[in-house]
């Protein structure tokens, strides 16, 4: 499965340039071929002109940098993926790999149950799905060297790079911009691993069609209640939706990456992958007030593509 790139957030950076048809083309052709994302059918032309959603998105964000509320400095990455028409609907710098801060510790779950799954020698035990809730529901950075380690000790020692090889071997397909070298050092301050919104969304695609190992035993830890941005605080978010997530906070990376499920009138469910990424190059100086800000700025965009959703499967 291939997702194609399209509409550009349009700031100054050299990331926002639309991809030309030539290598769009070649890249679906090249992700057909390879049967990327463990064979999962076509996205359906993901927003390769820009759906009205994504121009709506787009406009959002430009509006809010004219209001400061994005720094002309900061870049950012957005993505939908509805899957109950199994449509990419925004893609912007989808493809850009970014500082993944804690949206990374899912990852190093799936390389520990991948290895669980392959290896006899790798057990899910107890301890194990212990420290997996205090890494994804608390966000704990001991715990997520801890799952470092663990997995490292089943391959050469390299720790987080470990963490990558395994993620790489099983679907690479995936993981195609993921990055993991360092572990999470003293006050959390992780800038060098990376991801893009891209290997969020097929990360989410993959465990919600179970198409990875331990996918339900994923979801379910990353659907553990938490602060996450994309619903709690969003205006027009019903309390009924559930939220399967990861945030990231760093003073130089506010994001959130995850699957709403939602009720139509009707009672029927119906989920979207929603990813929201806001980087800047720089520490902020003030990271209370920053992340608060970035939060709110995603809590913003969500709360569109919720009411696009809403008037397009007639949520309740």
């Amino acid at each position: 499965m291939h997702e194609t790139s399209g509409l550009i957030e349009r700031t100054n950076s050299r990331d926002d340039e639309f991809l030309s048809d030539r290598r769009r083309f070649l890249e679906t052709l090249a992700a057909a071929s390879a049967g990327l994302l463990l064979g999962s059918p076509s996205f359906a032309l993901a927003a390769s002109r820009g759906t009205p959603l994504q121009r709506q998105v787009n406009d959002l964000v430009k509006g809010m940098r004219r209001q400061g509320l994005v720094l002309s400095s900061e870049r950012t990455s957005w993505s939908v993926y509805d899957f109950t028409s199994r449509k990419k609907l925004v893609s912007i710098n989808e493809g850009v790999p970014r500082q993944a801060a804690s949206m990374i510790k899912p990852f190093v779950a799936q390389a520990f149950f991948i290895q669980a799954q392959r290896s006899r020698k790798v057990r899910y035990t107890d301890e194990v799905r212990r420290i997996m809730e205090r890494m994804i529901q608390r966000s704990s950075n001991r715990a997520t060297n801890q799952l470092i380690d663990i997995v490292s000790r089943q391959r050469s020692g390299r720790g987080p790079r470990d963490v990558e090889a395994v993620l790489k071997e099983h679907a690479p397909g995936v993981f195609k911009q993921t990055r993991i070298v360092e572990r999470i050092p003293a006050g959390g301050g992780t800038y060098a691993n990376l991801a893009s919104a891209h290997d969020y969304s097929r990360f989410l695609y993959a465990i919600y069609h179970d198409r990875l190992p331990y996918s339900r035993e994923l979801r379910r830890l990353m659907y553990m209640p938490n602060h996450d941005r994309i619903a709690r605080g969003v205006a027009a978010m019903p309390a009924s939706a559930r939220v399967c997530d990861k945030t990231g906070s760093t003073a130089k990376l506010c994001g959130n990456m995850g699957i709403i499920e939602v009720l139509d009138r009707r009672g029927r469910r119906h989920a979207y992958t929603m990813i929201g990424i806001i980087e800047r190059p720089t520490r902020a100086k003030n990271y209370g007030s920053w992340i608060t800000r970035r939060s709110n700025v995603i809590r913003k965009v969500s709360n569109l593509v919720y009411l696009e959703m809403k008037e397009r499967h007639g949520l309740a």
